[in-house]
């Protein structure tokens, strides 16, 4: 049924109910160190900092794993995971998160395999065995020059690099709710549908000038929601 349907999925707010840079650090005691920097570093640089003071007070990587193990996912967005996976569609994810995360959540939940693409913020662990974090986009070598987004991750450019890869009659149907998700969202056909989660800042940017969407705008408040909603639509390109 899904075949020719692309679904891609914002992994923060999203796939887990919070941002996952905020749940480790609040869970693993470093709130106060975060708002102190927060101001002073590039997001991916404050968070590999973050690490670099986990590992210093002997938090082990399998520690981080543990936390992040507990963070929220709801039960109705891994079945619509696994549903429109079954169903033959193609699960991409792109997030400002990191690998180290979202594997670890993923896998977790017997989702991982679902995904045929993970477009996120490289991490890997170095000699000392210190969790570390590096920018998806390299801005010092080649900055990707959209003003929409923030340095180390244009989201749009990834939709326009997996759009030219595959066959022209696939739609898409992406899922987010931050506003580095409106810039892909922008980048969308007539053909497709987006799925911003409401009261989110995406929401709030599309709702602010419709007419700047090309995509079907069905927008989800909750995990029942997402599931009903992307099943319905995929049901309905499958009858197309």
């Amino acid at each position: 049924m899904g075949e020719n349907t692309v679904v891609i999925f914002d992994f923060d707010h999203t796939i887990i109910d919070d941002d996952s840079d905020r749940w480790v650090v609040s869970e693993l005691g470093l709130t106060h160190l975060f708002n102190q920097l927060r101001s002073t570093l590039p997001s991916i640089s404050l968070m590999d900092r973050m690490m670099k003071e986990l590992h210093s007070q002997g938090i082990t990587t399998n520690h981080i794993a543990d936390c992040l193990k507990r963070a929220y996912l709801h039960p109705s967005i891994l079945s619509a995971i696994k549903s429109s996976h079954t169903l033959g569609c193609d699960l991409k994810l792109i997030s400002d998160a990191n690998t180290f995360y979202i594997k670890t959540i993923m896998e977790h939940h017997g989702a991982w395999d679902c995904f045929s693409e993970v477009n996120t913020n490289p991490a890997y662990v170095d000699e000392e065995g210190c969790l570390r974090i590096t920018p998806f986009h390299d801005s010092t070598l080649s900055p990707h020059n959209c003003h929409i987004c923030p340095p180390n991750m244009c989201k749009g450019l990834i939709i326009d690099r997996i759009r030219g890869s595959l066959p022209e009659n696939r739609r898409f149907i992406y899922i987010g709710d931050g506003i580095g998700d409106y810039c892909p969202t922008l980048n969308l056909k007539g053909c497709d549908f987006v799925m911003p989660r409401k009261d989110y800042p995406l929401w709030d940017q599309i709702s602010s000038d419709p007419k700047l969407v090309n995509a079907e705008v069905h927008e989800w408040s909750n995990g029942e929601e997402l599931e009903n909603t992307l099943l319905n639509l995929i049901n309905k390109l499958g009858i197309a």
